[in-house]
């Protein structure tokens, strides 16, 4: 694995002496035939040997001291055996002596001059679908319709990606996504845009990655050779089957778009093949059955990822997914996951993005402050180029954090940053599963409860339950094929 392992590293005296052991903050979970522990909050990921579980188990039904540990166990473990996993399991802090308090959660605040990594420009705010569920132009929009202009422009744009070549501070990559309304309805001022970025990144010695957002409606022959000549990565929001894309993906008359986009996406991956195409589906509470999406995207269609993501809105909406239809998505994400790891025992690719990505953090052991990158090494740039917190909050003034003229204003975005810390999120103070989640979406809380302070409660047995499966599915490659692993620290690769 790519972090210690308790039970096989060197061994120590028993911890803290004769001090009376308890118990610290982990979720167990069992892989492989073995046990495992996701330690809380450092986000650490150990294989325990026999002994280490012994004692854990020891501790679960009292506080002990070694010497009781000792005892206890005598008839199964020697006492070097039980004090080299108590030292082991002290040392990873999965134990504390009970005179020891937990140490409090305190709101930790990035440095102010922390890089932006990713700058979401919405080169537009029209579209030309009308989709029912949609967070920006639908019945939960946060951002007014008049005010801003519906395009923007080319100084606009250029002024941005100096913005953002100037905030990402020694970062040798600035990622520069396109986004709307419909991305491709600004095609020239994208164009252009992505030129000039090209260029300035170069004289400044960085360099700068490319991706958009469309719903595949206008990609034209032109457009699409451009796509591919300049490598930008490409993700279709598309929702499945005619049916499922036809039910609120749909166009101002009310005609479905997938007849329309169907052959356009089917160009776009034959003649597109430097960077892999994904899609983002949205699901519905009509519009659950994720099996046959997946299966309709990638083997039908062909495409090389797919996502999926519930649809953000308030609760009262009848496209709302509520506690049922979470329990049958969570239920058949299980089952995509365990298809994934199928594949990832053989080494070979499998496009179900939502674990890969989180498999990616636990990988890495992400443990979150905050729910995202939102206003600090992620920004959204509205159209007259206001910087917003993300894409999702572009052209609100209530949740701007300065321009791209002016620059940030770092009192705003730090007195945010203070805010939505997870050690100010008193829901999140017990759950195992807050480093991955730590509160979720801003937006998604805004939506829901008319806060983005707010943590998303309405999502916490899904996050538990699918944080739970990917950890599982961690602790099997870790002794399956830990070779795949590697995969996330950028080596090696997959057969297709």
């Amino acid at each position: 694995m790519s972090r210690a392992v308790a039970g096989t590293g060197p061994t120590a005296g028993p911890a803290a002496g004769g001090a009376k052991l308890a118990l610290r903050e982990f979720h167990h979970f069992e892989a492989a035939g073995g046990h495992f522990l996701y330690l809380v909050p450092s986000a650490g990921v150990f294989r325990l040997d026999e002994p280490s579980y012994a004692v854990l188990e020891a501790l679960e039904e009292a506080r002990r001291t070694p010497a009781e540990l000792r005892a206890v166990l005598s008839s199964r473990f020697g006492a070097d055996q039980v004090d080299g996993a108590v030292a082991e399991l002290s040392q990873v802090q999965a134990v504390r002596p009970v005179d020891r308090r937990e140490e409090r959660m305190l709101p930790i605040l990035p440095p102010q001059d922390f890089p932006l990594t990713t700058m979401v420009l919405n080169v537009t705010s029209k579209c030309n679908l009308a989709c029912t569920y949609c967070y920006e132009y639908g019945e939960d929009r946060i951002v007014p319709e008049s005010g801003k202009p519906r395009f923007m422009s080319e100084e606009v744009a250029r002024e941005s990606v100096e913005f953002m070549l100037q905030e990402s501070g020694d970062n040798k990559v600035a990622h520069l996504t396109f986004f709307g309304g419909e991305t491709l309805l600004n095609f020239r001022v994208l164009k252009k845009t992505l030129a000039y970025a090209r260029t300035r990144g170069r004289e400044m010695g960085k360099e700068v990655e490319f991706s958009l957002t469309t719903n595949a409606t206008l990609l034209r022959p032109e457009i699409i050779e451009w796509l591919a000549e300049n490598r930008v990565g490409v993700t279709i929001s598309i929702d499945g089957p005619q049916d499922s894309q036809d039910k609120f993906r749909v166009f101002r008359n009310g005609k479905g778009s997938y007849e329309v986009i169907l052959p356009k996406i089917r160009e776009l991956l034959r003649r597109h093949r430097s960077r892999p195409i994904a899609a983002r589906v949205t699901l519905t509470r009509q519009n659950l059955d994720v099996m046959k999406i997946f299966r309709h995207l990638t083997e039908e269609i062909g495409f090389w990822e797919v996502g999926f993501a519930p649809v953000t809105t308030a609760s009262m909406r009848d496209y709302a997914i509520e506690d049922e239809g979470c329990d049958r998505m969570l239920a058949q994400f299980d089952e995509l996951a365990a298809e994934w790891l199928a594949h990832a025992v053989e080494h070979r690719h499998h496009g179900f993005s939502n674990v890969k990505d989180t498999l990616e953090e636990i990988h890495k052991g992400v443990s979150k402050a905050y729910g995202c990158g939102a206003g600090l090494g992620l920004m959204g740039v509205a159209t007259d180029g206001e910087v917003a917190l993300c894409h999702r909050f572009a052209g609100s003034e209530e949740h701007g954090i300065g321009t791209v003229q002016g620059g940030i204003d770092r009192d705003r975005q730090f007195g945010f940053l203070k805010k939505h810390h997870i050690a100010n999120k008193t829901d999140c103070h017990t759950c195992w599963a807050r480093p991955i989640c730590s509160g979720g979406c801003y937006h998604e809380a805004h939506t829901r409860y008319g806060t983005t302070a707010a943590p998303n409660l309405h999502f916490c047995e899904w996050i538990r339950g699918w944080t739970d499966t990917c950890l599982k599915i961690y602790g099997e490659l870790a002794v399956r094929n830990p070779e795949f692993l590697k995969l996330f620290d950028g080596e090696g690769r997959v057969a297709a």
